[in-house]
């Protein structure tokens, strides 16, 4: 399941209806494994974030911003959707780090410039109508030499091909999201005036929990050689720098 895999669903779900759909995919096989190396690749991408102050974008039920606030980031958690957010505050319950969640718009975000030194978007690009104005904001916010992480779904999988055609059958999610590819990603970050740093893929197996199992050890490796047949994408890019009167190569 992706963050914003629940939106659009014939309005807003109830918070208990959403965590109990995030369970039943994190505790599948298919779920685990998928989770595991989309969170593996992520976290390569992003490094240390300890001190870092974090925008998450996209927040879904919080899962991905409370595993950086463990790891010591100062997270602020951000979602359209106030059912997500009211899943995010159910989650939190249990959680022994504490997360600002806000509801607010991608496309328009309500915070002032160069206000965090990292910024996460994942599995959210793919549901705005425009993600061009959507990075741009993120790099708006993003302090100079800040990063930025985009996960984001693959145009050339199985994946992407199975929920096409349900798209095409009228379910309202797939119907309305959009599919790219490692070019598409790295238009989008210069757009904004970033610099690309790595664009990796993962999951390249079809969706199905045995294949999952089969094909999981040599993933990440695939995603090392080539990002086509990827059903997950994840950009890092940095804003560059200012250095005296000009630009300087951005901080990694």
């Amino acid at each position: 399941m992706t963050r914003g895999a629940t939106r659009g669903m014939g309005g807003a779900q109830p918070a208990e209806e959403l965590t109990e759909s995030y369970v039943r995919w994190r505790s599948s096989r298919l779920g685990r494994i998928t989770d595991a190396l989309e969170r593996q690749l992520l976290a390569r991408l992003l490094g240390k974030v300890d001190g870092q102050k974090l925008l998450d974008v996209g927040c879904g039920d919080g899962a991905i911003a409370f595993g950086l606030a463990q790891q010591g980031a100062t997270v602020t958690a951000l979602d359209a959707d106030p059912s997500m957010i009211a899943a995010a505050r159910v989650r939190e319950k249990n959680e022994a780090t504490r997360v600002q969640f806000v509801e607010g718009d991608a496309e328009s975000l309500p915070f002032g410039d160069a206000t965090f030194d990292v910024v996460v978007a994942v599995t959210v690009l793919c549901f705005v109508q425009d993600a061009e104005r959507a990075v741009k904001e993120i790099a708006r916010v993003l302090k100079p030499g800040g990063r930025l992480v985009i996960g984001e779904l693959g145009r050339w999988s199985l994946w992407a091909a199975q929920r096409r055609i349900r798209g095409w059958l009228g379910h309202p999610v797939w119907r309305a999201v959009k599919f790219r590819t490692a070019a598409d990603l790295r238009s989008l970050a210069e757009a904004a005036g970033l610099r690309v740093v790595a664009i990796h893929g993962a999951v390249y197996y079809p969706p199905f929990g045995i294949a999952a199992r089969l094909l999981a050890p040599v993933d990440l490796w695939l995603g090392q050689e080539t990002t086509f047949g990827a059903a997950f994408l994840a950009m890092s890019a940095a804003k560059v720098e200012r250095v005296g009167g000009g630009y300087g190569e951005a901080r990694q």
